[in-house]
């Protein structure tokens, strides 16, 4: 308990000005981007002036950023279960009545009202699922030491995931996964332990080649003997293995062709490239075409030409690489870099493990995010519509990013005030 001298302390903790301007920079990059993707030879009304609509869901977010640092880390911990039954029931409702958008038009992702889209449940659910796996595992005072440990965390993460991969978007069901592996790695799972649970889904990637996932078994079958997990446990981790690669190509044999096409493009766009192709095609061509200075705001061949598909939100970052070069791109990334790591040190300095683990969740969110996007601009990563935070087009994905970046505000306030509190 803190003396009732030093309570005030926590009343008057200051903003934590790196993050915040980082997250200012981000966003101001963005929207400058976003009016850029929209000047272009043959212009369209709803990008060209996608960035005004841009500019008001900042005021929005700004807003909604001021009211959860006026809160406390204790209200956001109360809210966590709420927001995550809304955020669950929500999931459930757009598999009704959801639409799709852009290059994840076949996914019912978006709701809508009189043909306007409104928003996505998903990045709600990022938010509610990262508050609610934090509760979950602060709750936890004994070490996982079993699979069976997990599965409180696991059913917290599973049920949304779920319901995204439902719609279907295997982007949004990625960044569930991150979440999930690096929160339990924050929270102090034993790397074995995550490595045995991760160990299906890497043999159902790996199975593509017979050789590929037979070294890969053998080091796992290694890993069970040395770390010893309970025998019924192994057993399942092996079979669960064995049964997955021999299911993958059961379940390449059931794939529409349609769906084969995508995964063979993402290996090499050049087989289809008028069509499932073109996306990741053009990506490369303006990117690479930038140079190291680009060729100017604004003035991008590729995307004003209108080449460059879905520039203003999927692919904005080939927009960046077009006009604005090498330089451009390492600018942005290293504003991305400030923002993760800054964000990291605030996880770091929490003044207890459930704002802790918030904070270290949102990072992981992030970095997924950044990671997908801007890999699938360089056709390193299959196009899944995954968006890049504060640059993509998007009035619910900006404010969710900003509402990320509030309770890391207050986080980092809360945690900075109580080192204060006790002459730290």
């Amino acid at each position: 308990m803190l003396p009732l001298a030093n309570t005030g302390v926590l009343r008057r903790q200051s903003i934590d000005l790196p993050l915040l301007i980082v997250a200012l920079l981000l966003t101001a990059f963005g929207i400058a981007m976003v009016y850029s993707a929209g000047q272009v030879d043959a212009p369209s009304r709803a990008v060209t002036h996608a960035w005004e609509r841009q500019l008001g869901w900042f005021g929005a977010a700004m807003l909604t950023t001021w009211i959860v640092t006026r809160s406390s880390v204790r209200l956001i911990e109360w809210c966590a279960w709420p927001l995550y039954a809304l955020s669950v029931a929500l999931l459930v409702l757009v598999l009704f009545i959801g639409t799709g958008a852009g290059t994840a038009a076949s996914v019912k992702g978006w709701i809508a009202i009189g043909g306007v889209r409104i928003g996505q449940p998903a990045e709600l659910a990022k938010i509610a699922t990262t508050l609610m796996l934090a509760k979950v595992l602060a709750a936890q005072r004994d070490e996982a030491r079993s699979l069976v440990d997990l599965w409180k965390p696991l059913l917290v993460v599973g049920v949304p995931w779920l319901l995204v991969m439902k719609q279907p978007d295997l982007g949004t069901g990625m960044v569930f996964i991150g979440i999930c592996f690096a929160m339990l790695f924050w929270a102090g799972v034993q790397w074995p332990l995550l490595l045995m649970l991760a160990s299906p889904g890497i043999s159902l990637i790996l199975a593509f080649s017979t050789g590929v996932w037979g070294a890969w078994f053998l080091v796992l079958v290694a890993l069970v003997l040395w770390y010893r997990p309970y025998l019924t446990e192994g057993v399942v981790v092996v079979v669960a293995n064995v049964v997955t690669g021999v299911v993958a190509p059961i379940l390449w044999d059931g794939l529409k062709p349609y769906q084969r096409k995508r995964l063979l493009v993402f290996l090499d766009p050049s087989i289809d490239p008028q069509n499932s192709g073109y996306h990741v095609t053009q990506s490369k061509v303006a990117i690479g075409s930038g140079g190291l200075f680009g060729q100017g705001f604004t003035h991008g061949a590729q995307k004003r030409l209108g080449y460059v598909p879905e520039r203003h939100t999927d692919f904005i970052f080939s927009v960046v690489g077009e006009e604005l070069g090498f330089i451009g791109v390492g600018v942005a990334l290293s504003l991305f870099l400030a923002l993760l790591l800054r964000s990291t040190r605030v996880a770091s300095r929490a003044p207890d493990a459930f704002p802790s683990l918030v904070a270290f969740g949102l990072v992981a969110a992030w970095l997924v995010h950044v990671l997908v996007n801007v890999g699938m601009t360089l056709g390193l990563m299959p196009v899944t519509g995954i968006p890049l935070p504060f640059f993509s087009y998007g009035g619910s994905f900006l404010l969710v990013s900003w509402l990320a970046v509030a309770v890391l505000l207050r986080i980092s306030a809360e945690g900075r005030g109580q080192a204060d509190a006790l002459g730290l």
